[in-house]
């Protein structure tokens, strides 16, 4: 009995798992049925909605920093809004949603989608807010999507604007060195495919197609400290004096490298929206100047290289001014009897010009063109200006005002790098932005002998009986050179718009830097290059001379400030 029990269970199961055989096949059936006639519109649009796509792969932009590692410039990932003209043209009723998000005209985002009709992509607006993403993402807006840019971001701000620059929305270099070296710090980017849903959104990374390549980094041989003293001061200054703008340059006197470069009036790069394009122009490279008498020390090395002078070489000054012509050139003073240095100390154009009378022009413009003056320096910053200097002339009254600074224009870089060429031993070093890791030799345009002499002269300047007291540093020997200069306005010299400035370099037994203050036509009273650039040359080289741990050299008798600024003369 039990055997037969058994035997007759085979046939059950049997017929159990061919019906949920044939069940399951019927199931199949009937979805698949459903799935080809009855959804099959449903499908094709999914089908549709995911798709793949080819998009651009962003990297970010080179970082820019100081010469010590600290950023100027660093790129930080941002969202931008992007549509199909198509589907957003469909989905008009969500325009003014999207309008308030973007802060934008509903008729801006209409215009944009006539404009682009027929393509399948295009920018609403760039560079968003996160907030501005999260609301956009919220909307769930056919058509409309974000993808990842990178906007460019200065920490410095106005302190360094003029020389680093900015660059577009398309990251792409404008000004400073954002634009000198727009190929290092630009990023190639790649090119990846992915699985975007019907909101733009991307549903999966499929593969890269090609990879983005990041840009390279820019390091400065700027100081953001020393740039910061300078900017700080020079505000200063221009604010005190009412001035119409300003320049300043720190040059390391060994290197060439230019430590400091900062202008007046300045400009945020984070934030240019409402400013002008004159603005963003880097003075200190594309203005000229007549120098006026911090071009005497120039005159005096050409004096001593032609061996027709020496510095106790005596110079009749007197009465106090010397016509040629039917010109007269005047001094402060009746100094009568100077010697060349002496003609240096008291800021003589008399003694100046019968200096450059007894040489010729031609013997000025060889020392000057040895100096740097009427060629750009090369340091690769947008606009950089040769400056101008005349032809040859045999003209008495242009050959004696070249004498003192007149008759030939002058960037201030121009007048750090001839001065860093007295600092140095004669030696004249091409400038650099980009920070060096071994010295240049530069080349020999001036005698050691005469440039020690020169400097000798400079010192002398800088006392208690020069113009340029104003500048002295405590604890530390300076040599350096006042200037005023008429400004020239319609060709013509204005009677009260001068350039004020100073050049000079520190300690000066054994110079590490150089420095150049200009400040455009000063207001009051006040307006000499001994009262106006000489303070700010003082404050800012004893600021940096400390910052860079450069030691006195001058313990035993530290410097005196005097009230008197212009004590010794005025020019």
């Amino acid at each position: 009995m039990s055997r037969s029990i058994r035997h007759t269970g085979y046939p059950v199961r049997t017929a159990v798992v061919l019906g949920f055989l044939f069940g399951g096949m019927a199931l199949l059936a009937a979805r698949a049925l459903w799935l080809q006639v009855v959804t099959s519109d449903y499908l094709q649009e999914q089908g549709n909605a995911r798709h793949l796509r080819v998009i651009q792969d962003n990297s970010h932009r080179g970082m820019i920093f100081d010469r010590h590692g600290e950023p100027l410039a660093i790129s930080t990932p941002v969202d931008s809004v992007w549509a199909e003209p198509g589907e957003l043209d469909e989905a008009r009723t969500q325009w003014p949603a999207l309008a308030r998000v973007l802060g934008m005209p509903v008729r801006e985002i209409a215009q944009a989608v006539r404009h682009y009709q027929g393509r399948e992509f295009m920018y609403l607006k760039r560079h968003v807010t996160p907030e501005q993403a999260e609301q956009v993402k919220t909307l769930n807006i056919a058509g409309v999507g974000l993808t990842r840019e990178y906007r460019r971001y200065y920490p410095s701000g106005t302190v360094a604007g003029h020389v680093v620059g900015f660059t577009d929305v398309d990251d792409q270099g404008l000004e400073g060195i954002e634009l000198a070296h727009d190929k290092q710090l630009r990023a190639i980017p790649g090119r990846k495919r992915v699985l975007k849903d019907r909101y733009g959104n991307i549903v999966e990374s499929v593969e890269s197609v090609t990879l983005p390549v990041p840009g390279k980094d820019v390091t400065l041989s700027l100081d953001r400290r020393l740039q910061y003293l300078v900017y700080r001061e020079l505000k200063a200054a221009v604010a005190t004096h009412h001035a119409r703008g300003a320049s300043a340059i720190v040059l390391d006197a060994r290197s060439g490298e230019v430590l400091a470069m900062v202008n007046e009036p300045g400009f945020n790069p984070n934030n240019r929206a409402s400013l002008r394009s004159s603005v963003f122009r880097n003075r200190a490279v594309t203005d000229v100047f007549e120098p006026g008498s911090t071009l005497k020390p120039f005159t005096a090395a050409a004096a001593l290289e032609s061996g027709k002078f020496f510095p106790h070489t005596m110079i009749d000054t007197a009465p106090g001014l010397l016509t040629v012509g039917r010109n007269t050139i005047r001094d402060a003073h009746n100094y009568g009897p100077l010697t060349v240095a002496q003609v240096i100390e008291k800021s003589s154009n008399v003694g100046a010009a019968r200096i450059a009378l007894a040489l010729s022009g031609r013997g000025l413009r060889e020392m000057f063109t040895k100096a740097g003056f009427g060629a750009i320096t090369g340091i690769s910053l947008p606009g950089e200006v040769a400056g101008r200097m005349n032809p040859p002339s045999g003209v008495p009254i242009e050959i004696a005002t070249l004498g003192y600074g007149y008759g030939i224009s002058v960037t201030p870089l121009q007048l750090a790098r001839a001065y860093s060429v007295l600092a140095n031993g004669g030696r004249i070093l091409p400038v650099s932005l980009l920070r060096r890791d071994t010295l240049p030799d530069g080349e020999q345009v001036m005698s050691e002998q005469t440039a020690r002499q020169v400097r000798g002269m400079l010192e002398q300047a800088v006392s208690q009986d020069g113009t340029g007291v104003a500048a002295q540093v405590a604890y530390y020997r300076v040599g350096g050179k006042t200037g005023t200069a008429h400004k020239l306005v319609n060709g013509e010299y204005a009677n009260h718009s001068y350039i004020a400035s100073f050049a000079g370099f520190a300690p000066a037994s054994n110079p590490r830097l150089v420095m150049i203050i200009t400040v455009d036509e000063p207001q009051g009273s006040a307006y000499f290059g001994g009262q106006v650039a000489a303070p700010v040359f003082s404050k800012v080289m004893a600021g940096a001379l400390r910052l860079l741990n450069i030691p006195p050299d001058n313990l035993n008798a530290p410097a005196r400030r005097t009230a008197e600024l212009g004590r010794g003369g005025v020019t």
